[in-house]
């Protein structure tokens, strides 16, 4: 116990002359202090008014009262203190024994429980070890099984089987990812799970990448493909028709012969060579859609199949869009073919793909391309036609558009739009045609030397004669041959051929079905505007002699039956009966060339005569006695005449040389009846006359050697001096005057040159016997009726 002190009780010191306002201060300053307040203000004032002195005064005397406050606390708690600390030391007393109690029971207890606890410390041990051991067996079988998977991920990662090695991914991430023991293996898969499907897609994204290039080329070469069979195919209907119109030509022929049959190709459900098996792919052009299907189905795998499959429409697109593009450094005659077997090859493709990749691409998607390619084709047809002016060329680009409608219409595209630009154009095409034409029929007939042609072989007169149909004879003639008709004629039959086929190749595989009108509308215009105009220019400014007259009247019938001929071969190549182009049949398209050859053929003759007629002007008109063998006028006409029958007959066909010499003898007797009515014959007698009747039987017996069965349509030609003739010798001239005799006998002349005529006639009597003029009439009768004729016909002038 500590001793207690008396301490000296500190009052409050009162001054005497203290005043209220320390004591206040001093009381908040106390009562400030027990509250614990902030003392900061009383010291600012004590030294803001100068004296800290009182503060701390104040200050001191706040400690003094305290101190005696706490020596009054501890003396009222001093005896309490005193009491508790001896319950202490009685209390330890206690607790000393409790301790050696204790002590002696842990050491028992330590005695006993010792070798218990190492017992169990052991079987804890030995627990916990087969527990670990247990742990490990299963980690280690997960693990081993985990292994295994991934052994076998990578094992068709390194074999590109990316479908598998994403299974085995899968399996990984879902059945042992969140079960792995380890902590480092479960954040090694984390990592690599997600990398190798990184990996995945971009090896699958780069292999579609380069199907994409491939298939362009690929696309290309199946579309040629493809266009190249429907061609074979079109050419072997073409053959098979050409078959049957032989057949149809040739009826003799035996039924063996008459049946036909297309080779067995499968090319009826697909391209021969082109469908592809099963898994999308195809060993011809490496048409193979395995990589496509392959990232299709990975992206599937991948849950991205919406994304693969824009990805590959917009692609896809971007191609097409590309295929579109035509070079403008190469003509499109050249790059037509590229052009449109890479659209064909690309829809053949789309086709493949929409029956066998799934949900790959829709149909309605597929529409949509082939509506743009449509119309980029036809905007392309629209430019390029516009452009060209050869026929040959837009014929080219025609056929092959035709055959791309044929190919992908087999695939159900619409191709109407194509065949309508195609139909747009014929037009064109025909008038192109025609002026190509127009060049070579010119250019043929320049190179005619009018000569006939001559063949040493038969393939030549095969090749001339019969693959036009213009021979007069089923018998093969002999060789060398020399045809009626110059090298013209074939040529301009090639070109009208190859006109007829060029049309018809034009307007054939069009969609239009019955297109002969067209063809021979266009065939007339050939005809009857080339080349008959050709043909009549040839004529009216390159014909200068009787043989290249004849000639060219001998090409003009040979053409006449070559014109029955194209008629035949357009009706056959446009696949109608040959019966309906026989009844529209029209008249010889090359009529106004026939004629004008004709013409120029007789008004060459004419001239030729018209210089042996000139003889006619030493004609003795007041002989004593008529001549037996003709003048000699008529003489040299015949010889001239013989001689060019004997060589037209060669050449020209009879009607042709009928014609020609019916209108020669109209001349001649014309001319004969204008010598004896022009002025310089002034008087004649019955002598002459009789003279002149004798040429004039002459002449008709020309014209009875040249045919029995025409001699009479000939005579015709001589009925005006035969009927003049006839008249001045008759008993009974007077006859003339009755309508009836003279509409039967004399229909032929004219009355005013008859009245001119028989005024000319003088009788050797009223020479003889001038001064017996009554007896002279009484003694020759016919002078007495001619002179009545005279007197009546003057009377009806």
């Amino acid at each position: 116990m500590y001793p207690s002190k008396t301490r000296r009780k500190v009052a409050p010191a009162t001054a005497n002359g203290g005043d209220s306002a320390d004591k206040l201060d001093q009381l908040l300053l106390s009562s400030v202090i027990c509250n614990g307040e902030d003392i900061g203000p009383f010291v600012r004032k004590a030294f803001a008014s100068g004296k800290p002195e009182t503060l701390s005064h104040h200050l001191r005397q706040f400690y003094r009262s305290k101190e005696s406050e706490i020596e009054e606390v501890c003396k009222a708690h001093y005896q309490d203190f005193i009491l508790a600390v001896d319950d202490l030391r009685s209390l330890l007393s206690d607790v000393d024994l409790l301790k050696s109690a204790l002590s002696d029971s842990n050491s028992k207890l330590q005695s006993v429980a010792g070798p218990l606890l190492t017992s169990l410390d052991s079987y804890v041990e030995a627990q916990n070890v087969s527990k670990n051991v247990d742990l490990a067996l299963k980690s280690i079988v997960f693990c081993v099984k985990l292994m295994e998977l991934c052994s076998r991920a990578n094992f068709h990662l390194s074999n590109n089987n990316f479908y598998m090695a994403l299974k085995c991914t899968d399996s990984i991430e879902n059945e042992f990812l969140d079960k792995t023991p380890s902590s480092t293996l479960k954040r090694m898969l984390e990592k690599k799970i997600p990398a190798v499907r990184s990996h995945i897609e971009r090896k699958v994204n780069k292999e579609f990448g380069d199907w994409l290039v491939e298939i362009r080329v690929v696309s290309r070469n199946l579309g040629q493909l493809a266009i190249g069979q429907a061609s074979s195919a079109r050419q072997r209907e073409e053959d098979l028709r050409i078959k049957q119109r032989q057949a149809e030509e040739q009826t003799r022929l035996s039924l063996r012969d008459c049946v036909y049959a297309l080779h067995e190709e499968d090319d009826d459900d697909g391209l021969n060579g082109v469908e592809s098996d099963s898994n999308g792919g195809t060993g011809l052009l490496g048409f193979d859609l395995t990589p496509l299907y392959r990232a299709y189905h990975i992206h599937q795998t991948l849950g991205l199949e919406d994304r693969f499959k824009q990805y590959y429409f917009e692609n896809r697109k971007l191609q097409l869009t590309s295929d579109f593009q035509v070079s403008s450094m190469t003509p499109f005659l050249e790059s037509h073919q590229t052009f449109f077997a890479q659209i064909a090859g690309f829809f053949i493709v789309e086709d493949r793909i929409l029956r066998t990749g799934g949900s790959l691409i829709s149909k309605i998607e597929v529409e949509n391309l082939w509506e743009a390619a449509v119309s980029k084709m036809c905007s392309v047809l629209e430019d390029q036609f516009s452009r060209m002016q050869t026929a040959n060329h837009l014929l080219l680009i025609k056929d092959y558009v035709s055959l791309l409608g044929v190919t992908l219409r087999r695939y159900g595209y619409p191709v109407d739009a194509l065949l309508d630009v195609l139909s747009k154009h014929r037009d064109k095409y025909h008038e192109l045609l025609l002026s190509d034409c127009r060049k070579q029929i010119s250019e043929a007939l320049a190179a005619d030397k009018f000569e006939q042609m001559l063949m040493k072989k038969e393939y030549e007169y095969s090749m001339n004669v019969l693959s036009f149909q213009i021979q007069t004879s089923d018998i093969v003639p002999a060789f060398p041959y020399v045809a009626p008709f110059s090298s013209t004629v074939p040529d301009c039959c090639r070109i009208v051929r190859s006109f007829i086929e060029d049309s018809v190749s034009f307007m054939s595989h069009g969609g239009q079905l019955d297109f002969y009108d067209v063809v021979k509308k266009y065939l007339d215009r050939l005809l009857g505007e080339v080349l008959d105009e050709a043909l009549l220019k040839l004529i009216t400014t390159s014909v200068h002699g009787v043989s290249q007259a004849m000639q060219v009247a001998a090409n003009m019938a040979v053409l006449e039956r070559a014109c029955d001929f194209f008629s035949r071969h357009a009706a056959q190549l446009s696949g109608i009966p040959l019966r309906m182009a026989e009844r529209s049949r029209r008249q010889f398209p090359l009529n106004k060339a026939r004629d004008a050859a004709e013409d120029m053929l007789s008004g060459l003759l004419k001239t030729k005569v018209d210089g042996f007629m000139t003889l006619i002007e030493n004609v003795n008109w007041m002989a004593d006695e008529p001549l037996q063998n003709g003048n000699e006028y008529v003489n040299e006409v015949i010889i001239y005449l013989e001689t060019l029958v004997s060589t037209a007959q060669q050449i020209l066909p009879a009607p042709v040389l009928r014609r020609v010499l019916q209108d020669v003898l109209s001349h001649i007797s014309e001319m004969i009846v204008g010598a004896l009515y022009g002025d310089s014959v002034k008087r004649f007698n019955i002598n002459a006359i009789m003279g002149v009747d004798v040429d004039v039987r002459l002449l008709e017996s020309f014209a009875d050697n040249f045919s029995d069965g025409e001699s009479n349509q000939l005579k015709t030609a001589l009925a005006e001096s035969r009927q003049l003739m006839n008249l001045l010798l008759s008993n009974h001239p007077e006859n003339f005057l009755n309508p009836v005799i003279r509409e039967r006998s004399y229909n032929t002349l004219d009355y005013r040159k008859v009245v001119t005529i028989s005024e000319k006639l003088r009788d050797p009597s009223d020479r003889l016997f001038g001064t017996f003029g009554s007896r002279a009439a009484k003694a020759n009768p016919k002078k007495k009726s001619l002179d009545a004729l005279i007197k009546r016909l003057k009377e009806v002038n």
